[in-house]
């Protein structure tokens, strides 16, 4: 038997069991994982000890580039792993970190989670998180801006209308990475054609711009159903979080809802919330 310092009798280690077996029970009483060697296959696996590495916020996705280093917090909730937006800040001495493309290439072709953090009069509202069609441009290109892997990111972004407020087919539109009043929001990708479906139900995310358009990044959210018209270009569905997005509507100033960054310290860390995907581990 081996106890922890605390005096705590933990897993028996039977000499019949494998050396890897052996080190996985060693890592757990221990909590040590040697930094640079966390890996995509220890995130998927999910065993205690690099769940507590997660929840203690120190596992980060970084990404080198000439200007500099970026990462991105990698959280758990309810069981599932989410990969937030990546920013340029301090990688804590003790953190384990991955490489961003390492991570990120557990998406392809199939990510089709993303979830936005919105917010409004200085306190965060809720999550709305969006099945997106898969191997579609839209559904790419807002898997990038969620992400921030080309470096713009919806990370501050407000939502810039609401039309047919209180009516069937009621919508807010947001996105607009670029000067964030509508304005803006030119396309990360060369082609965004694609086999896209239309929809008339809430919940429906989809986009107006998918030519040569300068706000082919915005995105349309409906909140209520439209018996009449079908959105076209539709690439995904909220499919948690829509009364979150109704919620904004009745806001005051919709202008005033932002894809927030918000913080507070429950530990040694920040705990960012803001938009992101939800890693398939």
């Amino acid at each position: 038997m081996m106890t922890t310092e605390t005096g705590a009798t933990a897993d028996p280690v039977h000499l019949g069991d494998s050396a890897s077996s052996i080190m996985d029970k060693v890592q757990e009483i221990t909590l040590e994982i040697p930094q640079k060697q966390l890996t995509v296959e220890d995130l998927r696996r999910k065993r205690k000890p690099v769940k507590r590495l997660v929840e203690a916020g120190r596992v980060l996705a970084v990404q080198e580039d000439q200007d500099g280093r970026r990462s991105a917090r990698i959280t758990l909730q309810d069981g599932q792993l989410y990969l937030h937006s990546l920013l340029r800040q301090p990688t804590p001495a003790d953190a384990h970190t991955l490489q961003e493309s390492e991570v990120v290439g557990v998406l392809e072709p199939s990510c089709t989670l993303a979830f936005l953090d919105l917010g409004w009069a200085g306190s965060t509202r809720g999550r709305v998180t969006i099945r997106l069609t898969p191997d579609t441009p839209l559904a790419r290109q807002f898997v990038l801006l969620c992400t921030g892997q080309r470096g713009h990111t919806y990370r501050n972004t407000k939502l810039f209308g609401v039309w047919d407020k209180g009516q069937s087919g009621e919508w807010v539109a947001g996105g607009d990475y670029e000067s964030n009043d509508g304005k803006g929001g030119a396309r990360l990708l060369p082609d965004l054609q694609g086999q896209y479906r239309k929809s008339g139900r809430a919940g429906a995310v989809s986009c107006w711009w998918v030519s040569e358009s300068p706000k082919s990044a915005q995105f349309i959210i409906t909140t209520r159903d439209d018996q009449v018209y079908q959105w076209p270009n539709v690439f995904g569905d909220v499919v948690s979080g829509l009364d979150v997005v109704r919620a904004a509507v009745n806001h005051s100033d919709i202008t005033e809802v932002t894809v927030v960054l918000c913080c507070h310290s429950s530990s040694l860390y920040h705990h960012h919330h803001y938009c992101g995907v939800v890693l398939p581990l």
